[in-house]
């Protein structure tokens, strides 16, 4: 008999194929990135003696009353990095393992970062509209080249990592904030979010989302990054303070903005949208078809392992 398997976010008719043949499936996304909990809350209320794995992601999470719910729970995965919303702590009380899915959709967010990078300093979206309404290049400023400047990113795990990789290929000189120095890198490090920004001309959020990096970018930082400076996020929306934010590009206070993740998501954030200047996608840096099937497969292969008492490829917190 299949253990049976609750996944909280979507996923594919092809994934939900491939889970299936490994797991008993009770297919229940919660809808408004996991404020609207209604689906998963119905399935665990019908099935919640029998589920022993989970599927979420870090938006999602999982809370300390759903796992209390779910008594035969023996595994948590999440389809990404991030877990900042899976009671953690307590699904360790309960002996309860937690994986993620590192690794799976890397070289995605750093191909995605890069290119909204590209996309805010040289203005192409503003021309691409402009060209469709006659404009030639003698009616615009000429947007600053990439190439040579300095990149400054917040975080330095496998995601950063992949991105200052793609920035040494522009030449670019790499800096760093992070809980965990790392000197293997070669990289320089600053001691803090502030003096990361004066230093650098592109300053890009990389770091997981909680409690500890809150609006960490906040008014300070962006008036230390300075009129010519760009902010970039494709870690969690909570790690900018959009007013802030918003008061910096009202203000010149920098020149540009590009953000994957935002604060309000799913819904745009409306105090951004009136600047040219800010660009904006749907926090799909990490999805691509590669990315996605990877992720899904690596849930599967995680919880096989546990399954057979072996360690988990990617487990969280040594769990």
């Amino acid at each position: 008999m299949k253990p049976l398997a609750l996944v909280l976010v979507y996923i594919t008719e092809e994934h939900r194929e491939l889970v299936s043949e490994h797991f008993e499936l009770i297919y229940a996304p919660n809808e408004d990135l996991g404020k609207d909990r209604t689906n998963g809350a119905a399935q665990i209320a019908a099935r919640g003696q029998d589920i022993r794995i989970v599927l979420t992601n870090g938006t999602n999470g999982l809370l300390e009353s759903e796992i209390d719910a779910m008594p035969n729970l023996e595994i948590i995965c999440t389809l990404g990095v991030g877990h900042e919303n899976v009671a953690i702590a307590h699904a360790k009380s309960k002996g309860i393992r937690v994986a993620n899915a590192a690794g799976t959709n890397d070289d995605c967010v750093a191909d995605h970062a890069m290119g909204i990078l590209l996309a805010a300093i040289r203005k192409i979206p503003m021309m691409n509209a402009g060209v469709r309404h006659g404009m030639w290049r003698d009616d615009i400023p000429r947007p600053p080249h990439v190439s040579y400047k300095r990149m400054g990113l917040i975080g330095m795990g496998a995601i950063a990592q992949k991105i200052a990789k793609r920035a040494k290929a522009f030449e670019m000189e790499i800096g760093y904030f992070s809980r965990t120095r790392r000197d293997e890198t070669g990289y320089q490090y600053f001691g803090d979010a502030k003096s990361l920004a004066q230093w650098c001309d592109f300053l890009v959020v990389a770091a997981p989302g909680g409690k500890e990096t809150f609006h960490m970018i906040n008014d300070e930082v962006l008036a230390a990054l300075g009129p010519k400076g760009v902010v970039v996020n494709i870690a969690r929306g909570s790690l900018v303070d959009t007013k802030a934010l918003a008061r910096a590009l009202a203000g010149k206070v920098i020149a540009a903005a590009a953000l994957d993740v935002y604060e309000s998501e799913p819904k745009p954030p409306q105090e951004l949208l009136e600047f040219e200047n800010a660009i904006l996608t749907p926090h799909v840096a990490g999805i691509s078809p590669e990315a996605i099937h990877a992720s899904v497969q690596r849930f599967i292969d995680n919880v096989n392992l546990h399954l057979a008492g072996k360690p988990l490829l990617t487990p969280v917190d040594g769990i």
